[in-house]
């Protein structure tokens, strides 16, 4: 009797069911191996909670790490779609693009033969708002720039333009000068002939940038005018070409602003392919009073230009004048330059267009001697697409640099 209470006492410590723990009548008494029996089996069921529990615990852990990762992907991702929203912003309020072209030049007088990659430019815009701007161009002229070769590295534009009011605006920087037909819009698949025009290198000079601020806007529906205070040219006396205009060109390399410049233009283009232009360029001291005994020599350039586009028909005629004060320049007979061309044109078709231009140009028209020069002109350009052609042309240049023949290829974008 008493084997049988103290099996029971051990059935309820165990946490056997209460049927198991009722006092069985003694015929039923269970024997030590079944009490060991159900002990294994107990402890079976035990080990399988505690393998159950830890299986949770890993589950558990890898549930919190998935999380952790999840999350960290998250923000993550989120840094990277803020980075990139930054990154796209930008790019579309930025503007890149540029032109260039490379010339044969076979010249018939003696002299050399030549294969010159003359410009490669690279242009870059950005629009710091609806009205803050900038623009800018970098370029490298012949290829090569070292203290050895001929060719350059030159800033040509660098200014942020303000459009202060409905079509007005401020430029603040280094801008190309509002003067003639091929100064500010130079881009080869532009204009007709393999080099641009003696006029427009010489007597205007083209490419012709300053330092400084230039106003600009619309008077009235076709009527725009510029305005500007800026850096001034710079001619030195003592120098191998004094008064030589396209020499004295500073192109805002630590340029002397003893005495700045004023530049103003009116044009018209009221009337479907007509352009019509008059600029005035005032150098208040060509020397920049930095030549000692020199005189002051003030400068007046008169420019003005049409263009008219009739259908395949086109025209151009442009003329500057230089006036420059001082007893060297007029010594010299630089005190007056001056030239001119006419140039018609025919687009044949949408790719080929050919035409003829003559240039009369004189860079010291107020001496005594025959200084002045005349070229003429005859070619054609076939665009392969709107922004690159292929140009040849036939140069015949009196009392200059005789015949000769160009070919080139061009390209903006």
């Amino acid at each position: 009797m008493k084997r049988v209470v103290r099996a029971a006492a051990l059935a309820t410590v165990l946490g056997f069911p209460a049927a198991l723990t009722a006092a069985p009548e003694p015929s039923a008494e269970p024997t030590m191996a079944e009490v060991m029996r159900l002990l294994k089996e107990q402890q079976a069921e035990i080990e399988a909670l505690k393998a159950q529990l830890r299986q949770t615990d890993t589950k558990v852990a890898e549930t919190a790490t998935a999380v952790e990762a999840t999350a960290s992907a998250v923000e993550t991702a989120a840094g990277s779609s803020e980075r990139s929203a930054k990154v796209a912003a930008w790019a579309d309020h930025t503007q890149i693009g540029g032109y260039g072209e490379i010339h044969y030049n076979n010249k018939k007088n003696g002299q050399t033969d030549e294969l010159d990659a003359h410009r490669f430019v690279m242009f870059l815009s950005h629009d710091f708002s609806d009205k803050v701007h900038f623009f800018s161009e970098v370029e490298l002229e012949h290829a090569v720039a070292s203290h050895e070769d001929s060719g350059e590295v030159e800033l040509e534009q660098a200014y942020v333009q303000w459009d202060y009011a409905e079509r007005q605006n401020a430029r603040f920087g280094q801008f190309l000068m509002p003067v003639g037909i091929l100064n500010e819009t130079h881009e080869p698949p532009a204009f007709y002939g393999v080099e641009r025009n003696p006029v427009e290198r010489l007597i205007i000079p083209t490419t012709w940038r300053e330092d400084g601020v230039l106003l600009g806007g619309e008077i009235m529906p076709g009527l725009h005018y510029d305005a500007g205070v800026h850096s001034g040219l710079k001619t030195d006396i003592a120098g191998e070409a004094p008064f030589d205009v396209a020499e004295s060109r500073q192109e805002g390399a630590h340029a002397a602003a003893e005495d700045l410049a004023y530049t103003g233009r009116l044009k018209y283009t009221g009337l479907p392919g007509l352009e019509l232009a008059l600029a005035v360029d005032y150098e208040t001291d060509l020397t920049q009073g930095l030549t000692p005994g020199a005189d002051k020599a003030s400068a007046l350039l008169y420019e003005t230009h049409g263009i008219y586009q009739l259908g395949p028909f086109g025209l151009r005629a442009l003329y500057a004048r230089w006036q420059i004060d001082g007893a060297q320049a007029k010594a010299l007979g630089r005190d007056e330059q001056k030239g001119w061309y006419v140039e018609p044109s025919w687009r044949l078709t949408q790719k080929l267009g050919f035409f003829a231009r003559y240039s009369e140009w004189d860079t010291a028209a107020g001496g005594h001697a025959d200084t002045n020069l005349a070229e003429i002109d005859f070619g054609a350009n076939y665009w392969l697409v709107e922004n690159v052609v292929l140009k040849a042309d036939w140069v015949s240049q009196h009392n200059g640099d005789g015949d000769g023949v160009n070919l080139g290829v061009g390209w903006s974008f």
